[in-house]
């Protein structure tokens, strides 16, 4: 399993450093031309710098640019992603993580890879003191069935949305990517508030919860560690050497 650790130091090159993890996994890297069983498989799982992540669905409504102003304006660079729906928001201490492996039939194995990575993700909260369940609150962000809730201090104690997954599939490799919020949730809320508005797309800011919020440890780097551990299980480790940053919440 390569695991690939930090960030870059610019959004444009941390994006790109996830996108050449994803084309090892493919193509098992320079030789290429290898069978299913010799391409390495990968995770990351790391603190993204302050950004909104538009979805597709995001990209083609009429409300798009006025949400990508709306996010400049709180002082989150607007960019887009491949994997995912609608608009999510990464802080500084909201932790990204994804698992890439190979596939030879894209059309087989995306429950498995969903159910697989949900409850490992489950298994890293319960380590970080969340007892998480699947689902989300009404209008919650980037609204999908892959999610993860919790019960969750706030103006009233309620299930509030902590984590989304999602999936991309191609011919030759597989990716189950979310997002985790740690903390920084009103923050978070307020910028999706507005955004979401722009977007003309439901969204109730009390349901953005937290890994602080729901009493676990909130500590950005012992969270980046448990969920890798959780998504690296048993398998030998091949650390991977790329230029990162040291990562500040």
């Amino acid at each position: 399993m390569r695991v690939y650790r930090g960030r870059a130091d610019s959004i444009d090159a941390d994006r790109a450093v996830t996108d050449r993890l994803v084309e090892r996994v493919a193509t098992g890297g320079e030789t290429g031309d290898l069978t299913l069983t010799d391409r390495e498989p990968a995770v990351r799982v790391w603190r993204p710098h302050r950004l909104v992540a538009f979805g597709r669905r995001d990209a083609t409504g009429e409300g798009y640019d006025r949400a990508r102003e709306a996010a400049r304006e709180r002082g989150f660079p607007p960019v887009e992603r491949d994997v995912g729906g609608r608009a999510v928001a990464y802080v500084g201490s909201t932790v990204a993580f994804l698992r890439a492996t190979p596939v030879d039939d894209p059309r087989g194995g995306i429950t498995a890879r969903y159910d697989a990575a949900t409850a490992d993700l489950r298994d890293a909260l319960g380590d970080l003191g969340v007892d998480a369940t699947e689902g989300e609150p009404p209008d919650s962000f980037c609204p999908g069935s892959h999610s993860l809730q919790a019960d969750c201090e706030g103006r009233e104690r309620r299930e509030r949305k902590l984590a989304g997954l999602a999936q991309r599939v191609r011919t030759d490799a597989a990716v189950v990517a979310g997002v985790l919020v740690v903390r920084d949730h009103a923050e978070i809320a307020d910028v999706l508030d507005a955004v979401y508005d722009a977007l003309d797309v439901p969204f109730d800011p009390d349901t953005v919860g937290s890994v602080e919020l729901a009493g676990g440890d909130s500590d950005p780097e012992r969270v980046v560690q448990a969920v890798e551990d959780a998504l690296v299980g048993e398998e030998p480790m091949d650390l991977v050497d790329e230029p990162v940053d040291v990562e500040r919440a």
